[in-house]
């Protein structure tokens, strides 16, 4: 589905940023991901196949624009971006620290943005590509505790669609993920109560793997979807249809 196509992830050291990484190199990709830090498992990572990590602090614009430029030189070019950097910072809105919004807002908001303004251009000149950013059903449905994180979320599901009618006469194709609750290490220190009333809110009663996102994101990768863009792909076990 994959083969040979050169891959972008960012945040991609853990979580569902590894999952995307690893399913994308067993599917015969070239991958570079942008994180802070190294992935454990990049060991395991190269094992799978050609596999770079390049260091940086995507909130930041110098950064952000030095790695994904690094990036670039690595692969000689770029065919799919997957913007899941995320961080969450949750709290009620009233005891909201301004640093907290403006961190989570950088983080998952501001760094798709940067990512997006120069690959989109490569893109464009090769008239071809597919962007794909991780949002979630947050930034459809709200969640109390989290305004700064739903509104991240909601923002790139904004931005998405406004850049794939931008892009769409280039061969260049857009798309959103949003995925529900995902058994990630986010997820792992809930108490048991906690994640009992998560999955009552789950029509299939269970939480979803990052395996099942990573999937998604290979098929709005591959040539499977040529005729896609604009589109919000919920991945959520049913929890907001």
């Amino acid at each position: 589905m994959v083969a040979q196509k050169r891959i972008i992830v960012t945040g991609g050291s853990r979580g569902i940023g590894l999952a995307i990484v690893r399913k994308c190199l067993s599917g015969g990709a070239r991958v570079v991901y942008l994180s802070r830090s190294c992935s454990a498992e990049h060991d395991e990572l190269a094992e799978l196949g050609e596999v770079y990590w390049v260091e940086t602090d995507l909130a930041d614009e110098a950064s952000a624009d030095a790695a994904v430029k690094k990036a670039l030189e690595l692969l000689g070019g770029v065919d799919v971006l997957v913007n899941n950097a995320g961080i969450t910072r949750d709290g009620l809105l009233f005891r909201m620290k301004l640093d907290a919004w403006d961190e989570v807002l950088r983080v998952n908001l501001t760094s798709a943005f940067l990512t997006s303004r120069i690959i989109a251009r490569e893109m464009a000149k090769q008239r071809s590509g597919s962007i794909i950013s991780i949002s979630s059903v947050v930034g459809i449905s709200g969640n109390g505790g989290q305004t700064n994180y739903a509104a991240s979320k909601a923002g790139l599901i904004g931005f998405s669609k406004s850049l794939a009618k931008e892009v769409a006469s280039r061969g260049v194709r857009v798309n959103v993920i949003a995925p529900g609750f995902i058994q990630t290490e986010m997820t792992d220190v809930l108490k048991e109560e906690q994640k009992q009333a998560i999955l009552a809110q789950v029509p299939m009663g269970s939480l979803g793997r990052p395996e099942d996102v990573a999937g998604s994101v290979l098929f709005l990768a591959s040539d499977y979807s040529t005729y896609i863009t604009g589109q919000v792909l919920v991945v959520d076990g049913g929890m907001i249809t």
